[in-house]
């Protein structure tokens, strides 16, 4: 089953968001200026009552004349989880269980770009690293969300190529923003789907491939901590509102874990791919400065 595809977009310099079809894109947001990007379609509670508006139209323009943009442009928060595979924290080689709680840290909007655009290796470091992740948007807001309920507030799905300067994550003795915030040195999309049941994110198998080769490949169902636990544990210290991303975690396989290591080039290929939800799909090049 082929379930909705919501896109956000550039197209002739104007942003928008639409229903991806497979005879082309079904413009929603000309239909819609209430709601200015897919966020505020969230934040309304009327990503559904778009689905099935757009069931009966035709297709406005074809896939090939739009410009993918990040699903949500502008949210509040992007918050990521490390370490959340039991593999990923046996390659820390620390001989420690993993941690009670998940590690967190923060993403800014501009360090991703849209699928099918490049992601930018930048001239301070050619260690450019790849890490594929579901991404769930929260729908309905809160604070301390219990976990039964948790996943009740996930309005959609979508993918993120977590990318990652590695030497400049080693930086100081405390952090990792520099080396996970450069500018579009990550991905998010292609679209979201909607989150309708618990079956979308129960066992899920997510791979990240590199110019056809499968470097990552693992299921929602071995991850540390549940989509409920992320959810309920984030809400706990952070009003969680519509719209915001929270990236759920990577397999074991990135470059770095390879020896010697084997970080993205130009000319490089990567795809994330995840059932139910789709493929993220982004070369590599320089960047022009």
């Amino acid at each position: 089953m082929t379930r909705a595809r919501l896109v956000s977009y550039s197209r002739g310099g104007k942003s928008g968001y639409g229903l991806l079809r497979e005879t082309g894109i079904v413009d929603l947001s000309i239909r819609h200026p209430e709601w200015p990007t897919l966020r505020e379609v969230i934040e309304a509670g009327a990503l559904k009552r778009l689905v099935d508006e757009a069931q009966g139209l035709p297709a406005d323009f074809a896939e090939a004349e739009i410009t993918y943009e990040i699903p949500i442009p502008a949210p509040e928060k992007i918050i990521c989880v490390g370490v959340n595979f039991p593999d990923r924290n046996e390659e820390y080689k620390d001989g420690q269980a993993a941690p009670p709680n998940p590690s967190l840290f923060v993403r800014f909007p501009r360090s991703f770009t849209g699928h099918g655009q490049p992601l930018i290796r930048p001239p301070e470091s050619k260690q450019l690293d790849y890490e594929g992740e579901i991404a769930i948007v929260i729908g309905k807001g809160g604070r301390r969300i219990p976990e039964a309920y948790a996943l009740s507030h996930i309005a959609a799905l979508t993918l993120c190529n977590e990318g990652t300067i590695r030497d400049w994550v080693r930086h100081a003795k405390f952090n990792v923003t520099q080396g996970k915030n450069f500018d579009s040195s990550a991905s998010m999309g292609p679209w979201l789907t909607p989150y309708e049941d618990e079956a979308q994110l129960a066992d899920v198998s997510l791979e990240t491939r590199v110019n056809g080769e499968i470097r990552q490949r693992d299921r929602t169902s071995r991850m540390i901590f549940s989509f409920r636990k992320i959810i309920n544990y984030i809400s706990a210290f952070t009003t969680l509102v519509p719209g915001d991303v929270i990236v759920c975690g990577t397999p074991t396989g990135a470059g770095a874990r390879f020896d010697p290591p084997i970080w993205l080039k130009p000319g490089d290929v990567v795809e994330v791919e995840a059932e139910g939800v789709g493929v993220l799909r982004n070369s590599v090049v320089n960047e022009e400065v």
